[in-house]
């Protein structure tokens, strides 16, 4: 599986990275929906959460921390954490990964 996502991993592709370690890497999305949107994105390749597997179980409860972590670091008290699952949902690109989104007040239901 070879998307934009991995290519970003591979630095093949820059982008505004905000946050990176081991297992994730977080940076502002091109198209943003909101003052401050950021995907968290795992190195490992999981196509939607869909395909998240057991073993999967540390890796994704790591993403939430590290998104989180960036929240906090981005200034945002409130915000919201969204994953799509496939193309009917809105995923656009199939490399599993959390939007987050704030910075302004976000409505109800969202789409």
């Amino acid at each position: 599986m070879s998307t934009i996502f991995s290519q970003i991993i591979a630095g093949e592709i820059p982008a505004d990275i905000v946050y990176e370690d081991e297992q994730c890497l977080a940076f502002r999305d091109v198209n943003p929906q909101a003052p401050v949107h950021i995907l968290v994105i795992p190195r490992k390749e999981i196509a939607m959460a869909a395909d998240i597997q057991a073993e999967d179980e540390a890796l994704v409860g790591h993403l939430f921390t590290a998104a989180n972590q960036v929240a906090k670091q981005e200034g945002l008290s409130d915000y919201r954490l969204v994953v799509n699952n496939g193309a009917g949902a809105g995923q656009s690109v199939f490399h599993l990964h959390l939007h987050i989104l704030g910075g302004r007040s976000l409505q109800w239901p969202p789409g």
